[in-house]
C-alpha cells in the first residue's frame, strides 16, 4: 500500500493559495506600489529627491546610528544569552521574559520612557547631563533606544544555537590545557558566529525601519537627528504637488536596504544550516 507523503499537510493547495494571496496582498502589492509610485518621478526629479543634503544626513544619522546599535547589541545580546543558557540563578524565567518586552512594548511608550529619564530633569538625565552626556534630543538618544529594541534579536537567536553547542567539545580543549579565553575564541566563537551575526544584521534591519521609539527622544531637528523615516513623514506633510512622489521614492531608498539586510540574513541563516 502507497503511503502518503509526511511533508504534504492536509489542504496543501488551499493552504499554499492563502500563503500566495497574504503574501500578494499584504507584502508584494504594497511595496510594488510604492516602487512604481517613485518611478513616476524622472531620474533627475528621483536623484533630486533622495539626495539633498537633507536627506543625506537622514540617510548618515539613519545608516550610522543603526550600524553602531547593532554593534552594541550584539555585545550585549551574546552576554545575555550566554548567562541564560549557561547559568541557573534565581529569578532567570523573569529575566528571559523580559527580554521580549521589547517586541510587545509599543515604540511610542519606549520612546517617551526613554525621553523622560534622559531630560535635564529626568531621573537619570540629572545626573548625565551635568558630566556632557545628553540622552535625550540627540545622536546618543537614537542608539539609545535603537539598542532597547534591537539586543532581543541577538539574544533569540542565539538562545538555541547556544543550547546546541557540544559542552564536550568545550570540555576537550579545557583538558588538553586551552584558557577559558582560548576555548571560547577557538572553539565556541566559530560555531556561534553565523548566529551572532544573523541577529546583528536582523537588529540592524529593525533599526533602519524604526520611527515611533525615535521620533520621541530624537528631536527631529533637520542636519542633526532627523532620521529617513521622519523625512518621508514630513514630505508627506508638505502638500506640494510631487510630495507624496518624493516621500515615495526616500521610501524606496529604504526598501532597497532592507531588501539587502534581507539577502544577507538568508545567506547567513543558510551558512548556519550548514555548518549545523
Amino acid at each position: 500500500m502507497a503511503q502518503a507523503n509526511p511533508r504534504i499537510l492536509p489542504g496543501y493547495r488551499l493552504s499554499i493559495s492563502f500563503t500566495l494571496l497574504y503574501l500578494s496582498v499584504l507584502v508584494i502589492i504594497p511595496l510594488g506600489a510604492c516602487v512604481v509610485t517613485a518611478t513616476q518621478l524622472t531620474w533627475d526629479q528621483f536623484r533630486a529627491a533622495v539626495w539633498t543634503e537633507r536627506a543625506r544626513a537622514a540617510y548618515a544619522l539613519t545608516f550610522g546610528a543603526s550600524f553602531i546599535a547593532a554593534c552594541i547589541s550584539a555585545i550585549l545580546g551574546l552576554l545575555i544569552a550566554w548567562v541564560l543558557v549557561r547559568y541557573e540563578f534565581p529569578g532567570k524565567r523573569i529575566f528571559d521574559a523580559l527580554v521580549d518586552l521589547p517586541f510587545a512594548l509599543p515604540t511610542a511608550v519606549a520612546g517617551l520612557v526613554f525621553s523622560n529619564l534622559y531630560v535635564a530633569n529626568g531621573w537619570l538625565g540629572r545626573f548625565l547631563v551635568p558630566l556632557g552626556i545628553e540622552g535625550a534630543y540627540s545622536r546618543l538618544a537614537v542608539v539609545l533606544v535603537l539598542v532597547f529594541i534591537g539586543f532581543p534579536f541577538v539574544v533569540r537567536t542565539l538562545q538555541p544555537v547556544l543550547g546546541a553547542l557540544d559542552a564536550e567539545a568545550e570540555e576537550a580543549a579545557g583538558l588538553l590545557g586551552a584558557s577559558r579565553w582560548q576555548t571560547f575564541r577557538r572553539v565556541t566563537f566559530p560555531a556561534i558566529l553565523p548566529g551572532l551575526l544573523t541577529g546583528f544584521a536582523l537588529a540592524f534591519a529593525r533599526g533602519l525601519g524604526e520611527y515611533g521609539s525615535v521620533v520621541f527622544v530624537s528631536g527631529n531637528m533637520p542636519f542633526k537627528t532627523e532620521i529617513a523615516a521622519f523625512l518621508i513623514v514630513s514630505r508627506l506633510e508638505e502638500g506640494r504637488p510631487n510630495s507624496y512622489r518624493e516621500a515615495t521614492a526616500i521610501a524606496t531608498v529604504l526598501l532597497a536596504a532592507s531588501f539587502v539586510m534581507l539577502v544577507f540574513i538568508n545567506r547567513l541563516e543558510a551558512l548556519s544550516r550548514r555548518s549545523a
